[in-house]
């Protein structure tokens, strides 16, 4: 009895061949490692932030009158430059943190992302409560208490806009991203390599009969 031969269509290439040790979206565990190693360093990094923020932010100032406590200026603009403050260096640290993960891993990947994104995310609160500890004292009756009356002294530091919590994530996320589509090195498919040469497209072997351009045999 004569077995049947299955003939493979020329349009359908064959199944990729499977890779030991990576999943089926191309995840290997060194990508998740490098993705948490990112993550790790990155929300390290948020203490840097923290104490430039203490250091360099202006401050406001309260004077008290024995009885109450007003601000030194009410034309102060120094707790909004507070928040100017927090905005451009996390806006510096996305930008600078993304570079530094590119030039590390070129190639890019979705665990460098996430893990960018987890981390600095992370940095960006820890810098926020490490400058509000490190800064001028939140008791404002105590302080008041201890600079005596009309002595100016130093207000608390406040983030008033607390969306710019999400500035060194999403610029981060977002030059990072870029730099690894215009520069990342693209690998080779071998896949698509071998598909192509185990079943070349139809033109590869010549016009064929439902081809207008195939000379029809002479008549006799």
């Amino acid at each position: 009895m004569t077995e049947a031969v299955t003939t493979p269509s020329p349009f359908e290439p064959p199944l990729p061949p499977g890779k030991p040790g990576r999943s089926a979206a191309g995840i290997t565990p060194g990508d998740i490692r490098d993705g948490a190693a990112v993550a790790l360093v990155t929300g390290v990094a948020g203490v840097l932030l923290g104490l430039l923020w203490m250091w360099l932010a202006p401050r406001a100032q309260y004077v008290s009158n024995g009885e109450a406590v007003f601000l030194r200026s009410s034309e102060s603009e120094a707790r909004i430059g507070a928040d100017g403050t927090f905005f451009l260096l996390s806006l510096g640290f996305g930008m600078l943190s993304a570079v530094l993960v590119f030039l590390w891993r070129r190639r890019g990947g979705v665990p460098l992302v996430v893990g960018l994104a987890i981390g600095s995310g992370f940095a960006a609160l820890v810098g926020w409560r490490l400058g509000l500890w490190l800064g001028p004292s939140a008791d404002v009756a105590a302080a008041a208490l201890k600079a005596g009356k009309a002595v100016p002294f130093d207000a608390p530091l406040q983030l008033l806009a607390r969306g710019v919590l999400l500035v060194w994530p999403m610029v981060a996320v977002a030059v990072h991203l870029g730099l690894t589509a215009l520069w990342s090195p693209q690998d080779p498919d071998p896949a698509a390599d071998e598909a192509w040469e185990a079943y070349p497209p139809p033109h590869v072997h010549g016009p064929t009969p439902s081809d207008p351009s195939t000379p029809e045999p002479p008549r006799g």
